[in-house]
């Protein structure tokens, strides 16, 4: 074991979930472990990350045990929700849907990150960790192998601390990527969001839309209101995600290449004159009102870090790297990054060599976020909108996910959670089976595009699915949603073989970026 002369053997940058979640980890392995952690915020506010998926539900419920508190005090997720629109669809009744028949299988959870990410934060100081609160860092000295230095500003006093350790928990200020030169933009994903939260927002489940639509409300055995809703368009979605006593969080996601957004006006107004115009957004935003003083909005929010790891420093969750928030996958990321920071400093503790563990740490996670990127998210957005190729891409995407991602740490326990996706040998035939058909939707998109056929199948269809579980049966699923596409090569995808439209370019003139006004940096 390494020891030094340092102030702390751990100092966190960030006392939100990525933070505090490792923090809970060390303490849990290493008792008596000297953690600071330092927030900047007297208090949480809401942010973004409200809806988990099932690795994320793993990690909170049965790696920090919090199942008891997620069920009291969050609400229950049911699933992904989808909603499509074309010219012809008038109201809620016509549009298509996609999702779930039933309850889901797995736990998921819609959760307020202000009052989560506070529960967490006070099991991390139950545990052990000190908390210093607010305090903003001003620097950090890396030495590798050796003692950290952390210049620290509280009130208006100045202190230098030490640690052996630096844990970057900054969020998408990412403290250490940015100061060190690691932080590299993903240009090859250029997209912006606006959201805000919502009182009033209509009840999926309410007498008044099932009186309205009888049909649409008996086509669904389960809850609508507690799944994530997502309505989408062409190169964008929006996210509405209930929230417990009633708020509704609502955003959009859109690709700058493929989106004009409103430029006047407030962002809150801009959200609303943008949503407005879908018929189902109209339909559940009628008597809605926004939070004046919860409205924010960013662009280019996907990005990563060439550096994870070195002897001495490691980052997790959004400091790290952030892909997109469609399928809620910074949550999982959280899960993967602070199981792998934990473990690399017990590692250290206990006397092992640091260089190999440190190569494969970064190897690794950097492997994954691009795979990540590459085979689910790059021009995903081409067909977003597109009620067919959306339904085959949910069923193909979750039920690889269930079989090859969610079901591991059910199998082999919390270990499971130091393999982050697509890094080793044996997923790679799957990496590649995904990025597959997602580039072959995406062109078939765009020679729809092209054509002016975009949305034609978006009218009064339903694609309602039983829902995944972690049995081989399973397995039908992905086969029938393959055979599909098989289908819908020989019958129409066969024309982009020869007939390939061009990929829209982020200089295209398409590209209509938002105002220049950016909101607080959220942390992970």
């Amino acid at each position: 074991m390494t020891t030094s002369n340092s102030d702390y053997d751990v100092v966190i940058l960030g006392g939100a979930m990525s933070g505090a979640s490792t923090a809970v980890l060390l303490l849990r392995e290493n008792p008596g472990l000297r953690v600071l952690i330092v927030e900047k915020s007297k208090q949480f506010s809401r942010r973004v990350g409200e809806a988990t998926v099932e690795i994320s539900s793993y990690f909170m419920g049965r790696v920090l045990g919090m199942t008891q508190y997620l069920n009291e005090h969050h609400l229950a997720k049911q699933g992904l929700r989808y909603w499509f629109a074309n010219k012809d669809v008038a109201n809620l009744g016509e549009a298509s849907e996609l999702g779930g028949r039933y309850q889901v299988r797995l736990p998921s959870y819609l959760i307020d990150r202000s009052t989560f990410d506070e529960e967490v934060l006070r099991r991390a100081c139950d545990a052990g960790a000190e908390l210093l609160r607010p305090a903003a860092v001003s620097d950090v000295q890396l030495s590798p192998g050796a003692v950290q230095t952390i210049t620290l500003k509280t009130n208006d006093t100045v202190r230098t601390i030490t640690a052996r350790w630096v844990v970057d928990a900054s969020g998408v200020a990412a403290l250490l990527a940015r100061k060190n030169g690691w932080f590299v933009s993903n240009e090859a994903h250029p997209t912006a969001a606006a959201w805000s939260r919502w009182k009033g927002v209509k009840d999926w489940d309410s007498l008044e839309l099932g009186d309205r639509f009888p049909e649409w409300s008996q086509a669904v055995y389960g809850i609508r209101g507690t799944a994530t809703n997502h309505i989408t368009g062409d190169g964008w979605w929006s996210w509405w995600i209930p929230l417990k006593g009633g708020d509704v969080s609502v955003g959009v996601v859109f690709d700058q290449r493929l989106v004009h957004w409103p430029q006047d006006g407030k962002v809150g107004d801009r959200l609303r004159e943008f949503l407005m115009k879908h018929p189902v957004a109209r339909e559940m935003l009628a008597q809605a009102e926004y939070d004046q003083e919860d409205v924010h909005w960013r662009k280019n929010l996907a990005y990563s870090s060439t550096t994870l790891a070195g002897d001495g420093f490691v980052l997790v969750g959004d400091a790290a790297a952030f892909l997109d928030p469609f399928y809620s996958p910074g949550m999982d990321w959280i899960s993967f990054t602070a199981s792998a920071a934990a473990d690399l400093i017990a590692a250290e503790r206990r006397g092992e060599a640091m260089p190999e563990r440190i190569a494969r740490l970064n190897r690794d996670y950097g492997l994954s976020y691009r795979s990540w990127f590459d085979a689910v998210y790059r021009d995903k957005y081409e067909y977003l909108g597109e009620f067919d190729l959306m339904s085959l891409s949910l069923i193909l995407d979750l039920g690889l996910y269930y079989l090859g991602i969610a079901s591991q740490p059910y199998k082999l326990g919390p270990k499971a959670l130091l393999i982050p996706p697509f890094s080793e040998r044996v997923s790679r035939p799957f990496y590649h089976l995904i990025r597959t058909y997602n580039r072959r939707f995406a062109q078939i998109a765009r020679r729809r595009r092209r054509l002016g056929l975009l949305g034609r199948k978006n009218r009064g269809r339903r694609c309602l699915i039983g829902g995944f579980t972690l049995k081989p049966t399973d397995v039908g699923l992905i086969v029938r949603a393959l055979s599909r596409w098989l289908w819908l090569e020989l019958t129409e995808g066969w024309h982009s073989w020869i007939d390939r439209a061009p990929r829209v370019t982020a200089n295209s003139e398409l590209s209509a970026p938002l105002a220049p006004t950016v909101s607080a940096p959220t942390r992970g």
